[in-house]
C-alpha cells in the first residue's frame, strides 16, 4: 500500500527554514544547519538518507520550494534529491502555473495547477506505476517546504511524518506548524545522532 509520507527538517524552536529564505538563500539565514544529518558520515544519519530516499516513488513540493532547487545555486549532480544514494523518483509540483522553463530537464516533472490534493493523488499513481515496475512497494514523498506539509496535515493526507530536529535554534524562519485541525501522532521511532534526532510518527 502507497503511504504518504511528509519528511523534513525542522529546528527546535519549529522552524525549516532560517530568516529570510529566497530563491537564492533557499534555507534563510543559518538554516543550513537543519541539514547537516543528511551530508553526515554517521551510519545512522547515512542509514535515514538510504531508506528514506529508497522508498520514494514519487515526490511532491510546493512552488517556492521547485524555484529554489531548479535555481542556478539549487540541486545539482551531488545534491539533488537522494544524490548518490538511489535512482531518481517523479517530481509532482503545486503551482497556481507552470514556469516557463526547467534547468533540471533530467528530472521526471509534474506540474499540478490544481490544488494539493490533486497533486498528491497524481504522485500516488506515479508511485503506484513505480511499484509495480520494481515489484517493491514504493511511497510518495512529500518534502516541503513547510507550507506545503502544513497545509496536507491539515487536510489529512499524510498518513507518516517524519522529522528531522536539528540541534538549532534559529529564532525565526518558516514554521513547519501554524495552528490548523489538531492531529494525533502515534511515535513509532526515534534515533539519536550528533546531528539531528530523526523521529517518525503515525499519523491518525
Amino acid at each position: 500500500m502507497t503511504r504518504i509520507i511528509a519528511d523534513i527538517s525542522v529546528s527546535l524552536d519549529g522552524f525549516v527554514t532560517g530568516p529570510d529564505p529566497g530563491p537564492d538563500n533557499g534555507l534563510g539565514t543559518g538554516g543550513e544547519a537543519l541539514h547537516t544529518w543528511a551530508f553526515s558520515d554517521d551510519p545512522d544519519d547515512r542509514r535515514y538518507l538510504r531508506e528514506g530516499t529508497a522508498r520514494s516513488g514519487a515526490v511532491v513540493l510546493g512552488r517556492r520550494l521547485f524555484d529554489v532547487v531548479d535555481g542556478p545555486d539549487g540541486w545539482d549532480d551531488t545534491t539533488g534529491y537522494g544524490a548518490g544514494e538511489v535512482g531518481k523518483p517523479a517530481f509532482v509540483v503545486v503551482t497556481s502555473s507552470p514556469p516557463e522553463s526547467v534547468r533540471l530537464t533530467g528530472l521526471d516533472w509534474t506540474f499540478v495547477t490544481t490544488g494539493l490534493p490533486d497533486a498528491v493523488t497524481a504522485a500516488r499513481e506515479r508511485a503506484e506505476a513505480a511499484s509495480a515496475h520494481s515489484g517493491k512497494d514504493l511511497d510518495v514523498v512529500l518534502m516541503g517546504g513547510g507550507a506545503t506539509i502544513g497545509s496536507a496535515l491539515d487536510a489529512g493526507l499524510v498518513d507518516v511524518l517524519t522529522l528531522h530536529l536539528a540541534p538549532v535554534v534559529l529564532g525565526a524562519g518558516t514554521p513547519l506548524f501554524t495552528g490548523g485541525a489538531p492531529r494525533t501522532l502515534v511515535q513509532r521511532s526515534v534515533t539519536s545522532t550528533s546531528t539531528a534526532t530523526h523521529l517518525t510518527y503515525d499519523v491518525l
